[in-house]
């Protein structure tokens, strides 16, 4: 029973630093502060899929999953979880490039938006 709690607890921190990885800097821009956390968490996030990678969540998940008597599973955390609702048919290659590339530009839209926000906000040098 607690393995399968811990299983169940690492897929809401996974699926909580996946959402924090996508919509984190909303957060920076309510406390700048949290830059310092988001921005390696996106990088990150955008490597894992860019790279194809299996993020270290997910072996954990899995040791937990199995340790509680359950199967695992062989795909990562976004094609096990989340690739059923966007990619009904699939998570290709490509699929994972696609949205690191948009983790990567919209976090660094926000940023630059914040960046010129705050420059305005200051005046003329």
């Amino acid at each position: 029973m607690i393995y399968r709690i811990l299983a169940e607890l690492t897929m809401l921190v996974h699926f909580a630093f996946l959402l924090f990885v996508v919509f984190g800097a909303f957060l920076v821009m309510w406390r700048r502060w949290i830059a310092l956390l988001h921005v390696p968490a996106f990088v990150w996030g955008a490597l894992i899929s860019l790279m194809g990678w299996i993020c270290p969540l997910t072996p954990l998940e899995n040791h937990f999953l199995r340790l509680g008597g359950a199967e695992g599973y062989d795909t990562g955390f976004i094609e096990h979880y989340i690739a059923g609702i966007l990619y009904p048919a699939g998570l290709t290659r490509m699929h994972q490039i696609v949205m690191g590339v948009g983790v990567l530009v919209l976090n660094g839209a926000l940023y630059a938006w914040m960046l010129l926000n705050s420059r305005s906000r200051r005046g003329p040098s």
